[in-house]
């Protein structure tokens, strides 16, 4: 069944997130043949949708409007219905960011329709089917949506992007909005990370608990995840404990991620922590204690001293890289 199907698509620091073109992957197995349309919103964001193009959609929106610079839940709700009311799609994709949770539930409730969060996999033969995980992710479902507007948003670095074919070009087209009376204004954004990768879309992630010991056993993580061209994360526990700032916690009450590897240094694996990254490709546990929970989702474990450990990695990592 062919389904015009909305995709958002979404900027950041001049840029756009990967999730987007993640988005348009899992809206053209959503359309099933029926048009992809990604809608882009923002602020001078105009060069920024063609790459959207490149990677898969078919017709690109672009939505412009000085109260859509930053993200704002009454701003980009206007303007998104809008765009619905107009376009009448079958489907919806957004990602799984804290502006796809925020704003898809908002609009599914404005629109009275069905809603499925959190997606991690498309079954598209036969009857549409979407997976998710449940239960701290100890188990996955899979629902369907038997009526009204398929709604789904997608869990980063789970739905494989196209591949960049930048022979291919889309229409793009000016879409003009009304947003007013906004309740909320942003007058300032201010960034507690440090590292240029986000880490809700990292590929690999170095990861401290409270075995780093102090804000300064951070550093060796940090060069290592430089190395790597990946972000640092951490445990609740190392959040709690002053080690770090809570922007960087992984776990079921900060960021769940699913990178290519992830490197857990220091963490005893709580079932809290394992939430948010069991699902990651690759892990590597790092802990003095072999009886470490963390060990037993490890696809690889090093009983050592971290602060031994991740500075040899470090070493070894730049002469590889090097000599590739």
């Amino acid at each position: 069944m062919a389904r015009k199907t909305l995709v958002l698509a979404e900027a950041r620091d001049g840029g756009l997130r990967h999730v987007s073109y993640e988005a348009i992957a899992a809206g053209k197995k959503v359309a099933d043949g029926g048009e992809v349309v990604a809608v882009l919103c923002g602020d001078n964001i105009a060069s920024l949708a063609q790459s959207l193009g490149h990677y898969g959609a078919d017709r690109i929106l672009t939505v412009e409007n000085e109260n859509l610079k930053n993200y704002t839940p009454d701003g980009y709700k206007q303007a998104m219905m809008q765009v619905i009311d107009s376009e009448k799609p079958e489907a919806i994709v957004m990602g799984h960011t804290a502006i796809g949770k925020d704003l898809s539930a908002g609009i599914a409730s404005r629109l009275n329709c069905g809603l499925i969060s959190d997606v991690t996999g498309i079954d598209a033969d036969g009857e549409l089917a979407f997976i998710r995980p449940v239960y701290a992710g100890k188990a996955f479902e899979k629902k369907r949506i038997k009526d009204g507007i398929v709604f789904i948003t997608i869990r980063p670095n789970n739905i494989e992007a196209l591949e960049k074919d930048e022979s291919k070009e889309a229409v793009v087209n000016a879409f003009d909005v009304v947003v007013k009376d906004l309740r909320t204004i942003v007058k300032d954004i201010v960034k507690k990370t440090t590292s240029g990768v986000d880490l809700s879309e990292a590929k690999v992630i170095v990861s401290g608990g409270r075995g780093v010991k102090s804000a300064e056993g951070f550093e060796p993580l940090k060069e290592l995840a430089d190395v790597l061209g990946g972000a640092v994360g951490a445990s609740r526990g190392a959040c709690d404990a002053g080690y770090c700032d809570y922007s960087m916690q992984i776990g079921q009450t900060g960021k769940v991620v699913t990178p290519d590897l992830y490197i857990a240094c220091g963490i005893s694996g709580a079932i809290q922590h394992l939430a948010g990254m069991s699902n990651s490709k690759v892990i590597v546990a790092i802990n003095k204690d072999p009886e470490a929970n963390i060990f037993n989702v490890a696809d690889y474990g090093i009983v050592g001293d971290l602060f031994e450990v991740v500075p040899l990695l470090t070493k070894y990592f730049k002469e590889v890289l090097q000599e590739a």
